[in-house]
């Protein structure tokens, strides 16, 4: 019951966190960037300003799917970034071509990520399996001492922490190599930094109630364990 009460209280945490970001974007999409650029060519001007001529801008499907790719070496915007001529735009483009000089300059925090991820994906399939079975009733680990099953847990979760604290330094330096970018260039206002800055802020909030929702869980695992040894 501790659990889903934990879980929860982040899903709640996190849909907050998450409905401000949509309408700080909403809201900064409505102010027009003074340069005029849309979101593609912000990215573009950012990529060639740090020397990088191989990682290719492209349009994907959705809203706020922006990522960066390092495998395919492309940065990708959502619709809306990509044609969009706003501070929000420019903002995400900005964030995501951080991401990409991250990677140009061997980012040391960025090649730990990349390197947690195939951890994290074999993490994420045993701890779904372990509650997908234990839903069919405790019996179904009764073969094995409950111990063992909880350092199971302990062992996924703690790689998926990990993965989401490393996660945080990688998205708070892309969005201050954004900023730093953005006003170095003069392709923004005084007014306008202010608010690709707010927008940014929200974004990495996101990262950070992941983080704190991952570390609480591995925390609740590891007082389980400790009190089934009492």
């Amino acid at each position: 019951m501790m659990l889903w009460v934990i879980l929860i209280g982040f899903m709640i945490l996190g849909w907050a966190v998450s409905s401000q970001l949509k309408s700080r974007f909403k809201k900064y999409s409505k102010t027009l960037i003074s340069s005029g650029l849309s979101g593609r060519e912000i990215a573009e001007r950012m990529l060639n300003d740090h020397g990088i001529y191989d990682v290719d801008v492209i349009s994907v499907p959705g809203k706020l799917t922006d990522h960066y790719n390092p495998a395919k070496k492309t940065v990708n915007l959502s619709p809306d970034v990509f044609n969009g001529r706003h501070v929000a735009a420019a903002a995400v483009a900005a964030h995501e071509c951080g991401h990409a000089v991250q990677h140009a300059k061997a980012y040391s925090w960025l090649s730990l990520r990349s390197k947690l991820v195939p951890m994290v994906n074999v993490s994420s399939q045993i701890m779904n399996f372990v509650f997908i079975v234990g839903m069919l009733g405790a019996f179904a680990f009764s073969m094995f001492p409950f111990e063992w099953v909880i350092m199971v847990i302990i062992a996924s979760q703690a790689v998926i922490t990990a993965f989401t604290l490393v996660t945080l330094p990688v998205e708070y330096d892309a969005s201050n190599r954004a900023l730093a970018w953005l006003k170095t260039s003069g392709l923004s206002t005084g007014q306008e930094m202010n608010q690709a800055q707010d927008a940014l802020k929200w974004a990495a909030r996101t990262y950070l109630v992941a983080a704190l929702a991952a570390l609480t869980q591995l925390a609740y695992w590891v007082m389980v364990l400790m009190g089934s040894r009492d």
